[in-house]
């Protein structure tokens, strides 16, 4: 899969992984390459920017979590805003994703 077909939804994946509960930032990357089937294997590079500009937003946030063995790791979870924003691109998505079908599935027409 095309690793550009992603961008602009990279968030809305971030925030749909950290519904499931808490997570450090290499947690939520095996957690989308594994739901996704490997289609998205992505790197450090890409997911821990967004993990700070979504913390920006106020719709996750983190905190240092030391654990018995171990080394400590921030740990990220989603704000009251977070969920509310997740649910609204959720819907938005879904409208999306019915306008897009109509062209490239054009034996589905999108009901408006």
């Amino acid at each position: 899969m095309n690793a550009e077909m992603l961008k602009g939804h990279l968030d809305n994946v971030i925030l749909a992984t950290l519904e499931r509960g808490p997570a450090h930032g290499y947690a939520v990357i095996e957690d989308i390459r594994r739901r996704s089937g490997g289609s998205f294997d992505l790197p450090e590079g890409t997911v821990y920017p967004a993990l700070h500009r979504l913390e920006l937003a106020g719709l996750i946030a983190s905190d240092w979590v030391t654990p018995e063995v171990g080394r400590r790791k921030r740990v990220y979870a989603l704000t009251p805003g977070g969920k509310t924003a997740l649910k609204d691109r959720r819907e938005g998505w879904a409208e999306f994703s019915r306008a897009v079908g109509a062209f490239l599935e054009p034996d589905k027409p999108w009901a408006a």
